[in-house]
């Protein structure tokens, strides 16, 4: 028999807590719908940092060794999903909008500092084809001052599978307002990446337990083929139905 894979939040909760919440319906799983799309979340350079090994200063914003291990599995992912004709996002920090208009976290955002971390590059392994979209966004989620919506719909998008950075940050919020916008979500725990294991853990743990189905890259490939039972069931057409 094959041994069931560690959970990376099981090392912080009590199985006791687990077990009450997964009785009490937490954590149930979703599936994947008709129609996903990859939403690669701010992977560029200033988030990554200096590659392991190089002599170059350390980025103020940079996750280090964690996102250079996952980049790998997000490029691989990314490449899948392009051979089966699964649309891919890359989202990035808009540097005029975070300077004039805050930034994604609490600190100070000045013009220098907005520029210098989201005008950055997409790692040399990650750039975008020039027929994806690449979506700049002012704040945290790339629903929150986008027309992200507007894409979804027009392309027939259901399902969200969400790779990238921070897991705490950017990630969460936007399977927040993914979840809130009746999307299914996919987050792709070993495709994401955060400067504190904890934060990581912590958010994928309350992500998987609220808001989406929290999955392994293996997992993930399988999201963007195999619709889930629950998304052939008919959609209710009168009200008094959903009672």
């Amino acid at each position: 028999m094959t041994e069931r894979c560690r959970r990376p939040w099981e090392t912080y909760v009590p199985t006791a807590e687990l077990e009450d919440l997964a009785a009490a319906g937490f954590g149930a799983r979703q599936g994947a719908g008709l129609r996903p799309c990859r939403v690669i979340v701010d992977v560029v350079m200033s988030f990554l940092g200096p590659r392991p090994g190089s002599a170059d200063p350390p980025s103020v914003m940079g996750c280090g060794e964690m996102g250079w291990a996952r980049l790998p599995v997000i490029v691989d992912l990314v490449e899948t999903m392009r051979a089966d004709a699964v649309p891919v996002v890359f989202t990035r920090g808009d540097p005029t909008d975070k300077a004039f208009c805050g930034g994604s976290i609490k600190r100070t955002s000045d013009a220098g500092l907005a520029r210098r971390v989201h005008e950055a590059p997409f790692p040399p392994e990650l750039v975008p084809r020039d027929d994806e979209y690449v979506l700049a966004k002012p704040k945290a989620s790339a629903f929150f001052g986008t027309p992200l919506v507007s894409y979804l719909v027009r392309t027939g998008v259901d399902t969200l599978v969400l790779a990238g950075a921070t897991t705490s940050g950017c990630v969460r919020a936007t399977a927040v307002d993914a979840a809130s916008h009746n999307f299914r979500v996919a987050v792709v725990e070993d495709a994401c990446f955060d400067r504190s294991a904890f934060a990581h853990a912590a958010n994928l743990f309350d992500i998987d337990l609220k808001y989406g189905d929290v999955v392994g890259s293996g997992e993930a490939l399988t999201w963007a083929t195999t619709p889930s039972a629950v998304a052939r069931e008919r959609v209710p057409e009168r009200a008094d139905e959903l009672e």
